[in-house]
């Protein structure tokens, strides 16, 4: 009897064990589906201008995309020019930067499948407190550049060849760019928007700029917003997937993956809410689908 007995227990205490082994596996495989399995060439290649990563922008929304999606962004932040040729020497798969002309060129080479924009802000020119150069209230950047050039204040450009360093030198006006070489005030730093703003504010420099990294860098800066008015100043942001029969090497897939995402809805909120707690601004503005 006692035989029988502890075969029972012994049954019973098996049959436990499994009920629960399947439990565990069951709760494993649920939270396992949570988790996007990874693309079979997980690595995408983002070329884009410095504006998008300085602003904080990328850091704040990528992270979401390869949480969902399994893949891994590698991001390469460079002036467009840079940018833009890191793509076209099969370094990229797609490009985020904000210069038509320089776009269109990319597609016109057959380095680039299409142009999309999606969403824009503002160049702006900043510049010390008590604007030495009297620029505030001007109507356009046209004549601010000309007070600043007549009054031969510090201005620290890009130089740089990026969107803002060509959205700059169209403001000037074809061959009316100052000479760094001549003009002891005009500051060709070659450098990114963040290291410009730096600059610009140990110097008492103006500088123009978007207003997104601006706002970013604010609490670090003695720089005012002294223009940010014109449509000269709109700075309009593109997304260009790289043509595979360009390029070789070219993650097709990846690189659709993510202008999908980020033209969709998802991220269009977070581009819409991004800067609104921080700044009381959304940073970036979409353009209308």
């Amino acid at each position: 009897m006692k035989k029988v007995l502890a075969i029972g227990l012994a049954l019973v205490m098996l049959l436990s064990f499994a009920a629960c082994s399947g439990k565990k596996d069951e709760t494993t495989t649920a939270a396992q589906s949570t988790t996007a399995a990874a693309p079979a060439n997980a690595t995408i290649r983002l070329s884009t201008t410095t504006s998008v990563n300085d602003s904080g922008l990328l850091p704040y929304l990528l992270p979401v995309f390869e949480k969902e999606t399994g893949y891994k962004v590698e991001v390469q932040s460079a002036g467009t020019g840079a940018a833009i040729q890191k793509a076209e020497d099969g370094n990229a798969d797609l490009i985020l930067v904000h210069a038509k002309q320089s776009e269109e060129e990319f597609i016109e080479k057959g380095f680039g499948v299409e142009r999309l924009p999606f969403m824009y802000n503002y160049f702006v020119i900043v510049g010390p407190k008590d604007d030495p150069a009297g620029i505030k209230g001007c109507e356009d950047a046209a004549s601010a550049f000309a007070k600043i050039k007549e009054s031969g204040s510090k201005f620290v450009s890009r130089g740089d060849d990026s969107g803002t360093h060509k959205a700059e030198l169209k403001i000037w006006g074809e061959g009316k760019e100052p000479d760094p070489a001549k003009a002891d005030w005009y500051v060709s730093a070659g450098k990114g928007m963040g290291d410009c703003l730096t600059m610009a504010n140990e110097m008492g420099a103006y500088c123009l700029t978007d207003k997104a990294t601006y706002l970013s860098m604010q609490k670090d800066l003695k720089l005012d917003i002294l223009l940010e008015k014109g449509e000269d100043m709109k700075n309009t942001y593109s997304l260009i997937a790289v043509n595979p029969e360009k390029v070789d090497g070219v993650n097709t897939e990846g690189a659709k993956a993510l202008i999908d995402w980020m033209l969709g809805d998802e991220a269009s909120k977070l581009i819409a809410d991004y800067g609104q707690k921080e700044y009381g601004v959304s940073l970036f503005t979409l353009l209308d689908k």
